[in-house]
């Protein structure tokens, strides 16, 4: 971000995902904002500006009356899986652009089972069952297909995929606020349900409800609050280009055009003005394990390929070089549309604090990032640091 106001991240707050039937997705919301205004030390009379995304709300920005009526600026805005990362973008923005000292970002949601993934009700469609089971979902089949054309050009291998759920629900199950907490082992793994060759039921996440806030602020006042304040370095949004090869467009036109995530990370970097190996923690977007593979070669962070044996060496584990999704991801989370990339935002704050509990990285962490992709193709990632 090429100006000069800096921009802290003072408190961070989850409302756990899962299930919860009997709390509204407004509540969540609500929930997770208090919990980053404790975290931060401050309350809402102090906040001046603030963003709000959800899928499943029709005017989450509602909320207010819970908080209380003080006029503030609370807008929505929505950007699909790519909402999270560009509520804290725009959260900066404003405070840089002189609308307040100390802003608020919030993402919420509530999905039905069977939403986005296969082998639940398809309620929220109204199809039935079986169409899910045997793989017709739209959203599956492009998956399927860019990630058997990555494999077919990068030499990744069916196991590599085994391994990276297998890496997520081990650290879902070292996460008290994951909701998926017990390891599954690789032959569970490759025993469920095929989807979508070669994608099958336990590499896919599952919609679930769920929110999560932050709180920022001018960098120049951060000292005023009681936590360890953790700055966002960069935060940059893309769109897809023409012959990437996307959610939605899985073979290239031309290798020279880049993806949106891609794109965002080159513009991240610049911005920060460090590089790729300066990252010891990574959040990413895994909606299913492939995804996860091509976005570490999609920023940066690896060169494509290399995720073969960066993953069977165990690299991308809590005691790899490269640890990533450490609470667990999407696939142990599930995914609330609205509130996944502040969920990100949450790990990483508290993983550079030191304070992530049984799933923290045991070594000196100094800087992460955070990567989120929206379909069918828009991205937003994020650098913080110490």
């Amino acid at each position: 971000m090429a100006n000069d106001i800096d921009i802290a991240i003072i408190g961070v707050g989850l409302y756990g995902f899962g299930r919860h039937p009997e709390v509204s997705a407004i509540q969540m919301g609500v929930e997770a904002a208090n919990k980053a205004m404790d975290d931060a030390g401050l309350g809402w009379r102090d906040v001046q500006v603030g963003y709000v995304g959800s899928l499943s709300v029709m005017m989450p920005e509602t909320m207010t009356k819970f908080f209380g009526y003080t006029g503030m600026a609370m807008s929505k805005m929505f950007n699909g899986c790519a909402t999270g990362g560009n509520l804290l973008l725009n959260t900066a923005n404003a405070i840089r652009a002189g609308r307040g000292d100390i802003g608020i970002c919030i993402g919420l949601d509530k999905h039905p089972k069977g939403a986005f993934s296969a082998g639940e009700s398809m309620d929220s469609t109204a199809l039935p069952q079986w169409y899910g089971d045997i793989g017709l979902t739209v959203n599956p089949q492009f998956f399927a297909m860019k990630i058997q054309r990555y494999m077919h050009d990068y030499g990744i291998s069916p196991a590599t995929l085994t391994r990276t759920a297998v890496k997520a629900f081990q650290n879902g199950a070292l996460n008290p606020a994951a909701w998926r907490r017990s390891a599954l082992t690789a032959e569970q793994i490759d025993s469920s349900q095929m989807v979508c060759d070669p994608l099958r039921k336990y590499h896919f996440c599952s919609p679930s409800d769920g929110a999560a806030a932050a709180i920022v602020c001018r960098a120049d006042i951060a000292h005023r609050f009681p936590g360890t304040p953790i700055y966002l370095r960069a935060a940059e949004f893309r769109t897809r280009e023409y012959g990437s090869i996307d959610v939605q467009a899985t073979s290239f036109s031309t290798k020279a055009t880049v993806g949106a995530s891609e794109a965002a990370a080159k513009a991240a970097f610049e911005a920060a003005g460090i590089g790729p190996d300066e990252i010891d923690i990574v959040q990413c977007q895994d909606t299913e394990v492939g995804h996860e593979i091509m976005h570490l070669a999609e920023l940066g962070l690896v060169r494509h390929g290399e995720q073969e044996g960066l993953i069977r060496d165990g690299g991308t584990s809590l005691t790899g070089r490269l640890p990533t999704n450490t609470d667990g991801g999407l696939l142990a989370n599930g995914e609330p549309i609205g509130a996944s990339g502040l969920r990100q935002v949450h790990e990483i704050v508290r993983q550079l604090r030191g304070v992530a509990g049984p799933h923290q990285v045991q070594r000196e962490l100094k800087t992460g990032i955070t990567h989120v992709y929206g379909f069918p193709g828009s991205s937003c990632v994020t650098i913080l640091s110490k």
